[in-house]
């Protein structure tokens, strides 16, 4: 394995991932909530209990936007997708169901979960990771 040296960005994905636990971090403290993106968004186009709407919109029109944010203090690293709009949604539609079977996302259960010792947030988050591997190793080596 080598390591590309000249993608390499460790300041910038430290200054992202403290981001990322900051606004969990005040997310709970602020309105005693769980930073899980699926169910934020889950309960925002479902239905939401009085009052929540406001802070579940302005969190994910947060979301959206910190790119535009980071955006003013340096360029954006090309993204770069390799694989085709069909298999990016049944790949979405399954990222999907699993959110509903696991009762959360990885934002959910490998931020705010792991930081509370839960210990099924720590079976889920495992679980998400040995998928993600399987599907890599497989589609990558040996499907090609």
């Amino acid at each position: 394995m080598t390591l590309d040296w000249l993608h390499f960005t460790p300041w910038r994905s430290l200054a992202g991932g403290a981001l990322i636990g900051l606004s969990a971090a005040l997310l709970v403290l602020a309105n005693g909530r769980i930073a899980g993106i699926s169910g934020i968004l889950g309960t925002l186009v479902g239905r939401s209990p009085a009052g929540e709407r406001p802070w579940r919109l302005a969190f994910l029109v947060g979301l959206l936007a910190a790119p535009m944010v980071w955006q003013i203090g340096g360029a954006l690293p090309a993204a770069h997708i390799a694989a085709s709009s069909g298999l990016l949604i049944v790949a979405g539609l399954l990222v999907g169901i699993g959110t509903r079977y696991a009762s959360g996302c990885t934002s959910g259960h490998g931020v705010c979960g792991l930081s509370r010792g839960s210990v099924r947030s720590l079976a889920a988050t495992l679980a998400f990771m040995a998928a993600g591997f399987a599907t890599v190793f497989l589609l990558r080596h040996l499907i090609g």
